[in-house]
C-alpha cells in the first residue's frame, strides 16, 4: 500500500493534502452531526465560501447528506472515512507509532488516534469513536462486558453506533460508584451502551468507598454476591487509565494513603490498584467489583487514555499486565515513546 501511495504522490503531489482535507471534513461532520455549514467552517478554521465547494463535492459523491437541520454523514461516507483513515495513519506515521508501542509496552494491540483529547473535545470524541469501533469488532453474543466510569469511557458510549445489535450481551459496571456526576458513573455508562446496542445491563447500586470491615460484612448479601459473581466473570473489560494521586483524591483517600503513594512513586491507577512506573503494585484499596486477578482472566481488556499527562500512568498500567489492548491519542503516544525507560 505504501509503495502504491508513493507512486501516486509522484503523479499527484497534492493528493495527500486533498485527501486529508476531505477526511477532516467528513470526520468533523460525523463527530458533530447534525451540523450547519457555518459551525463546520468555524470548527475547521476556514471560511464558508471555501467549505461550500468541498461540501458540494462530497454531497455529489453520496458521502454527505444536507438537510434543513444540518449535515449528516451517509453510511457510504462513514465507510469511506473508516477505510481511508488507515492510509492516513501510514502517511503520518501513526501506524509506525502503534507498532513501536506494541513492542515497547508488550501489549497485543495499540490504536493511536490523532490529536490531544485532553484539550480538544473533538479529539476526545475521536478517541471514543475508535474505542467504540474496536469494542464492536470483538463483541460476541453472551459476553459480559464490564465498564468503568469516567469521561473517556462516557465518550465511548456517546460515540457508539447502534447499527449492530447484541441482545444477548450484558453490560455491567466494573465496580461500585465513586459519587461522581451521574453521566460519568459506570452504572449509567453500562446502561447507555446497552441501549445503543439492544443489549442487557445490570446496575450495581453500591459505593466503592467502603471501609474494609463494611466491605467484608456485606459480601454475603444475596444481591451483592450475585452481582460480584457476574462482574468478575466478565469476558470483556473496558476501563480508563488514571493518574495515581488524582484517582486517590477522587476516592477520598486518607492522608496516610497519599503518603504511601508518594513514597512509592505511584503513577497509575486501575481498579483500585496503584502502580509505580515499573508496573509494580504500591497500594491496593478495597473496591466492590473487579479485582486484578479477574481482569487478567478476561478475553479482552481494553484500556483508554488521552493526553500527554497520562503517559507515565499508561506505561505503568501496560507494564502491570492490566490491559492487552491500548487505545490512546497521539499526544499520549508521543510522550510515552519519549520516556526514558
Amino acid at each position: 500500500m505504501r509503495e502504491f501511495l508513493a507512486l501516486q504522490l509522484r503523479l499527484v503531489p497534492d493528493l495527500v493534502e486533498v485527501m486529508q482535507k476531505r477526511l477532516s471534513i467528513l470526520r468533523n461532520i460525523y463527530l458533530q452531526q447534525p451540523i450547519g455549514r457555518r459551525s463546520l467552517a468555524v470548527s475547521l478554521h476556514t471560511t464558508e465560501r471555501i467549505l461550500r465547494a468541498e461540501v458540494d463535492f462530497l454531497k455529489e459523491q453520496g458521502l454527505v447528506q444536507v438537510e434543513s437541520i444540518g449535515m449528516f454523514l451517509t453510511d457510504t461516507g462513514l465507510q469511506i472515512l473508516e477505510s481511508l483513515e488507515g492510509l492516513i495513519k501510514d502517511v503520518y506515521g501513526l501506524s509506525d507509532m502503534e507498532s513501536e508501542l506494541q513492542q515497547r509496552l508488550k501489549v497485543n494491540r495499540v490504536i493511536v488516534v490523532p490529536g490531544q483529547s485532553s484539550e480538544v473535545e473533538l479529539d476526545k470524541k475521536e478517541l471514543g469513536r475508535a474505542a467504540a469501533n474496536y469494542l464492536l469488532s470483538v463483541l460476541r453474543e453472551q459476553d459480559i462486558v464490564a465498564v468503568t466510569g469516567g469521561s473517556t469511557i462516557a465518550t465511548m458510549a456517546e460515540m457508539m453506533s447502534g447499527n449492530r445489535q447484541f441482545p444477548e450481551v450484558t453490560f455491567v459496571p466494573a465496580r461500585g460508584g465513586l459519587g461522581e456526576n451521574v453521566e460519568l458513573q459506570a452504572n449509567q455508562i453500562a446502561a447507555n451502551l446497552a441501549k445503543k446496542l439492544g443489549a442487557q445491563y445490570r446496575m450495581f447500586h453500591i459505593s466503592d468507598n467502603l471501609s474494609a470491615s463494611v466491605y467484608q460484612s456485606i459480601q454475603s448479601d444475596p444481591y451483592i454476591s450475585e452481582m460480584l459473581d457476574l462482574i468478575r466473570s466478565s469476558q470483556v473489560v473496558v476501563h480508563g487509565i488514571g493518574r495515581a494521586v488524582e484517582m486517590a483524591i477522587r476516592r477520598n483517600a486518607p492522608s496516610e494513603v497519599l503518603k504511601v503513594l508518594e513514597q512509592g512513586k505511584a503513577v497509575g491507577e486501575a481498579f483500585g490498584y496503584y502502580f509505580n512506573k515499573e508496573g509494580q503494585i504500591i497500594h491496593r484499596m478495597e473496591t466492590m467489583g473487579l479485582q486484578l486477578e479477574d481482569v487478567k482472566k478476561a478475553r479482552q481488556v481494553i484500556g483508554l487514555a488521552g493526553g500527554s499527562n497520562k503517559a507515565e500512568a499508561i506505561y505503568a498500567i501496560a507494564k502491570s499486565g492490566s490491559i492487552n489492548v491500548l487505545i490512546i491519542d497521539e499526544s499520549a503516544a508521543e510522550t510515552v515513546l519519549k520516556m526514558e525507560i
